[in-house]
């Protein structure tokens, strides 16, 4: 199968006499003016911006989850760890790591693009080939800033080459950053090719339009969102995945479940829904995973629960070995708990009851207990921690009366259920992992289809279609089995709610709630463990303040509320 590999330049390093660290000759084969010319070395220079973005947002730090973390997806699900977003003051402190952590990571591939884009002119690539080269870059100097601008607000507009110290960065403001980038990402769509004509992994014409969608959004260009994302939508090489494929197509399970299940993310394996999937190849050198060691991206270790190993006194915690084994729920930490808005209040019918014919909420794909308590009810998913008709406290709280990381609803798309590598496998009889578990063993979609429909529909309710916003997201539903919605229940907060049921942690929500002006009041309303310290100026990230105090040759100013 075709598949984007990622390739490093490696400069050696030669041992010297002392007297020769005076000197100016550079140390290795390349340096910064030989190694921009031929046509390799630009897609060596691009694969870097894929190893940075991966980095940053799908490795193995707890900063890789910000954007589901404290949200009205997720809480952290433990006290006194600033880090994990438990305390909105202490986190965004503007001294804190992880406010600096997304800003110089952003930066950093931003300053890679231009680099790329400022020195193909001059460089041997055929003029023809140019132009698909620096549409790629522009697309990840769009990414770079999608992030920034709805992390921190207005952002300084760096679009060349920094090639000598820089003291006098100022912020230009948040529509400024989002048109410049529609304008990248206008440029790679009409210079990258169509998705069918790359390898798995590299970002196409489709990914451009899908970002561009998303980013009209942003500013009012309610017809530009529909144009780009029609241009998706529209692409016959790309649909929705509506029956079993893929690994374990002929194991239980449903389609939703396939989805997400080992090599099923890609064209090759059959799948026409992704757009762009992020690669990892385990024990592969550059590959970012690891199966001898914790490395890689660890949505597994945060999001599912942290099994005991046995029951308590109270045979409460029956999410446990013999019920649940480790293979099936994974090396889980619990870290990223669901809101009870997400695991239970968007699921509900027009009784009150999770709606069970909607495969995204099944058993195969967000289990949420097994039957202990209740011999004459449903067969599966009764029990005290997650009784839909009793307070959320029951599943929020353990008998001490603190958070409960040991047994919580879950979405099985963090893990590889019974699937992992056999050399993570410690006891092959219970199937309980080694301690070294905890990644999610598969490739990771960053965009799918479902998606862009979500976006149009978006996109017609803010023209006043409703009748069109009802159809995508029905197209949407009706794969998951899902009841339709009637064109006059259309609104953002239902449009919301069906991002939710259908990206669940896919979705780096605290930039949609950014991007749709929700993120105090849907915290405030849904998210109990963060409602009491999130303040509205926290709905933006502050400026760090060690940018702030380099830049001494104008103001970089700080966002309002943060001293």
């Amino acid at each position: 199968m075709k598949r984007l590999l990622i390739v490093f330049f490696i400069i050696p390093f030669v041992a010297c006499q002392e007297a020769d660290i005076l000197r100016e000759n550079p140390s290795g084969i390349y340096t910064a003016d030989n190694m921009y010319v031929t046509e390799s070395h630009f897609r060596s220079a691009l694969n870097m911006l894929y190893q940075n973005y991966r980095n940053l947002y799908y490795g193995g730090d707890d900063n890789s989850f910000d954007l589901q973390l404290a949200t009205d997806l997720s809480h952290a699900g433990q006290d006194g760890i600033v880090r994990f977003f438990s305390d909105y003051p202490a986190t965004l402190d503007p001294t804190a790591a992880k406010v600096l952590y997304h800003w110089r990571g952003n930066y950093k591939i931003i300053a890679n693009a231009n680099t790329i884009i400022g020195r193909l002119p001059a460089s041997e690539v055929p003029i023809e080939a140019q132009p698909q080269l620096e549409g790629e870059a522009r697309f990840f100097r769009a990414l770079a800033y999608r992030y920034l601008v709805y992390l921190y607000g207005g952002v300084p507009l760096i679009l060349e080459e920094t090639t000598s110290a820089k003291n006098d960065f100022t912020r230009s403001s948040k529509e400024e950053v989002i048109r410049q980038m529609i304008d990248d990402l206008q440029f790679a769509a009409s210079n990258l090719p169509s998705i069918p004509d790359l390898p798995d992994g590299q970002v196409s014409k489709e990914a451009a339009n899908h970002l561009l969608a998303e980013s009209a959004l942003a500013i009012g260009e309610n017809e530009l969102a529909i144009e780009a994302s029609s241009q998706v939508i529209g692409n016959p090489a790309l649909a929705l995945m509506t029956d079993r494929f893929g690994s374990r197509r002929n194991q239980p399970g449903d389609v939703y479940w396939d989805l997400f299940q080992r090599n099923n993310q890609n064209r090759s394996s059959g799948n026409t829904e992704g757009i762009f999937v992020i690669q990892f190849e385990p024990d592969v050198p550059g590959g970012g995973q690891s199966t001898i060691a914790r490395t890689g991206y660890q949505m597994e270790r945060w999001h599912t629960p942290n099994v005991p190993l046995a029951t308590d006194p109270d045979d409460r915690n029956l999410i446990a070995t013999g019920f649940l084994p480790t293979s099936i729920v994974g090396r889980g930490a619990g870290w990223l708990m669901p809101t009870f808005h997400f695991s239970n209040e968007i699921w509900y019918d027009e009784l009150g009851d999770i709606d069970y014919r909607d495969m995204r909420v099944s058993e195969y794909n967000f289990p949420r207990g097994v039957l202990y308590n209740n011999p004459s009810g449903p067969a599966k998913y009764q029990g005290v921690y997650f009784d839909i008709n009793t307070d959320e406290n029951q599943y929020l709280l353990n008998t001490s009366g603190t958070w409960s990381r040991g047994a919580y609803p879950y979405q099985t798309k963090a893990t590889t259920p019974g699937d992992h590598p056999s050399n993570l496998i410690l006891n092959p009889e219970t199937m309980q992992l080694r301690d070294i578990g905890g990644v999610t063993y598969t490739d990771w979609y960053d965009m799918r289809l479902a998606e862009t429909y979500l976006l149009r529909a978006e996109a017609y309710l803010a023209v006043g279609n409703t009748t069109l916003a009802a159809v995508d997201i029905n197209t949407v539903r009706s794969r998951a089995g899902a009841a339709s919605v009637d064109a006059s229940a259309v609104d953002l907060d239902f449009i919301l709610d069906e991002r939710l049921r259908e990206l669940g942690i896919e979705e780096k929500r605290r930039l949609t709630l950014s991007r749709t002006g929700r993120m105090y009041a849907n915290i405030r309303q849904y998210n109990r463990y963060n409602a009491d310290d999130i303040q509205e100026h926290h709905q933006v990230f502050p400026i760090p303040q060690s940018e702030i105090d380099a830049n001494i040759g104008a103001v970089l100013e700080q966002n309002p509320g943060y001293n």
